[in-house]
């Protein structure tokens, strides 16, 4: 895909900028009082500053009233704020590009944290040793979300495509039990849900490690966020940030006391090293964002342009 090298020049020179001055400023408050925000989380880890910033009183620090719910994907929290029900919201990086192509109205704030230690869970009596071996199997996935485009690269890696399989269309908490009963013979889903379904499926678990496709979880604004509650946001993630940094082991009960029981001590001690926290834009996250809408485009029919002129519109960097 042609992808001008003028376009991450000025993206990079917008950037530097703004997030420098946030975070030398991050002590600042906005002009006229403390605004109020409404924000959609979700319940995973890629979103940990939220509860990193809902447990340690952040937002007040930043000057902010913030109301945060906490949705089941990110895909929920992306419905929320194209729904009214949220002016900001912390969502996957496949949601965020589906809505741009369908010409709704949202930016993207900011890239919150990477991961890409993904796993494609099986049955040992399926005999899945390699990606390739997956052609012509059922496979569950949470289509919509970044799962789904997880998949994608999966099958890629063994020249296959959504085509050569039979896409099975379940919630994230629904693979293991569809394992389970043997109504799939593979499936992707969301990290929190590795160790249940190592646990239900006991001696036939299996699984194959994937690490070709990062996913990202984005801070994105809808039309009824302001600049001044949208800026408040963003400099009480930045605080989170170097909290989560400075303190891992702190931020993972931070993060575990805000879960209410949706994450389990286990699974956040093990997968929460291995995200990259770090409020940010970058000319890397724009070529991602292209490729995953020229994946989006082909292989779910959306329309929207997917070149770099056009994502780049959706990306806002004066936060």
């Amino acid at each position: 895909m042609f992808r001008p090298r003028a376009v991450a020049a000025v993206l990079l020179a917008a950037l530097l900028s703004p997030l420098a001055t946030a975070c030398a400023g991050s002590s600042a408050r906005p002009a006229g009082g403390r605004p109020a925000v409404t924000l959609a989380a979700s319940d995973h880890l890629g979103g940990a500053p939220v509860y990193v910033a809902q447990e340690r009183g952040l937002w007040s620090a930043e000057g902010v009233e913030a109301s945060v719910t906490t949705q089941p994907t990110g895909r929920d929290a992306l419905n929320a704020v194209l729904g009214g029900q949220a002016q900001l919201g912390v969502v996957g990086d496949l949601p965020a590009v589906t809505a741009a192509l369908g010409g709704r109205e949202l930016k993207v704030v900011a890239d919150l944290s990477r991961f890409s230690d993904w796993r494609l869970l099986t049955r040992t009596d399926r005999q899945i040793t390699g990606f390739a071996a997956l052609k012509g199997r059922k496979v569950g996935v949470p289509q919509g979300t970044n799962v789904e485009y997880a998949l994608s690269r999966m099958l890629a890696s063994a020249q296959l495509t959504a085509a050569d399989v039979t896409v099975v269309n379940l919630a994230p908490n629904q693979v293991t039990s569809a394992l389970a009963r043997g109504d799939i013979d593979a499936g992707v889903t969301f990290p929190s849900f590795y160790d249940a379904a190592r646990t239900t499926l006991g001696a036939s678990y299996a699984e194959l490690p994937f690490t070709g496709y990062t996913a990202r979880t984005l801070l994105v604004a809808g039309p009824s966020a302001s600049a001044e509650s949208t800026a408040a946001v963003l400099r009480t993630m930045l605080r989170a940030q170097r909290e989560l940094g400075a303190d891992p082991a702190g931020a993972r009960k931070a993060v575990l006391a805000q879960s209410k029981g949706a994450l389990q001590a286990g699974y956040v001690d093990a997968f929460q090293p291995r995200y990259t926290y770090g409020a940010t834009l970058s000319p890397e996250l724009l070529t991602q964002l292209e490729e995953e809408a020229a994946w989006a485009k082909a292989a779910q029919g959306l329309p929207g342009a997917a070149d770099p002129a056009t994502v780049l519109r959706y990306l806002d960097p004066a936060p």
